[in-house]
């Protein structure tokens, strides 16, 4: 379950279940994901999302082993492995107070830190293969193989949006072929701009200003790869489309004038 996807209002009731009749809605009884997880595995996707008031619930149900539907007479015993993800600091939120203490301390039990993909390019040419794999099987294309030179091509791109970019570029790639094999003159076809800002020149100046100009020079080939369509190069990035139009606007980059000529012409 999606912490961060399911209304404070609803998640005691996706978590635990309820009782028909227990609120105004509930014609039915509603069996909860730890129930449905019973001698299985629940993994709880973004927790440093979850209000604080479900932390206190969840941690009674991790020390106990018990659940309450809503509107229920009795708890319910269940034995469920948790595994826990987040992109946030939960240590940060400790500190900050959004995030309870205790609760951290019982789902910190066994940490795994998962880098961002450009700390460990040499995962890419295993995960190229298997996101291709992925993709021909998903639109039932015949097997495409890419070449040792536009692996280590795409290995030197910096890769913002990490496995989501990474995933969205393979297909890309393949929808470009004009054969069953991807090679270097492709990539460069694609990537050339991105991967030129990947080998550090990003300009002068301290690491600030360095960063920045290296975050303008991603997004801007992203957008012309997608001709400007904020969505699909919003999609590339693995951002929000109202995230990428602010840090365009951050960066300096004109696209709200660019939609308003492109509107424009198009009322023309």
């Amino acid at each position: 379950m999606n912490c961060a996807a399911v209304p404070a209002e609803l998640i005691e009731s996706e978590l635990f279940g309820h009782e028909k009749g227990s609120f105004t809605g509930a014609a039915a009884r509603h069996v909860g994901k730890f129930e449905q997880a019973e001698r299985g595995t629940l993994f709880l996707d973004e927790i440093g999302d979850m209000p604080q008031p479900m932390q206190a619930k969840l941690l009674r149900v991790l020390e106990e082993g018990e659940v309450e539907r809503i509107g229920a007479a009795k708890p319910i015993q269940v034995d469920v492995r948790v595994i826990v993800a987040t992109h946030r600091n939960l240590e940060a939120l400790v500190r900050d107070g959004k995030f309870r203490q205790d609760l951290f301390h019982r789902v910190y039990v066994f940490p795994l830190a998962l880098p961002p993909l450009r700390e460990r390019r040499e995962d890419i040419p295993a995960l190229v293969e298997h996101l291709a794999a992925q993709v021909c099987s998903q639109n039932n294309w015949k097997p495409v193989t890419f070449t040792p030179e536009a692996i280590q091509l795409l290995q030197q791109n910096a890769w913002p949006g990490n496995i989501r970019e990474l995933r969205n570029a393979v297909e890309r790639l393949m929808l470009l072929a004009t054969s069953n094999e991807i090679d270097e003159r492709t990539v460069r076809s694609v990537f050339a701009p991105s991967t030129e800002a990947s080998d550090g020149n990003c300009g002068s100046g301290n690491l600030a200003s360095r960063v920045e100009n290296f975050e303008r020079e991603v997004i801007l080939s992203e957008l012309k790869r997608a001709g400007f369509h904020m969505t699909n190069a919003a999609k590339a990035l693995g951002l929000e489309r109202s995230h990428l139009y602010k840090k365009a606007e951050q960066l300096g980059i004109d696209i709200r004038s660019r939609d308003a000529r492109k509107r424009a012409s198009l009322d023309a």
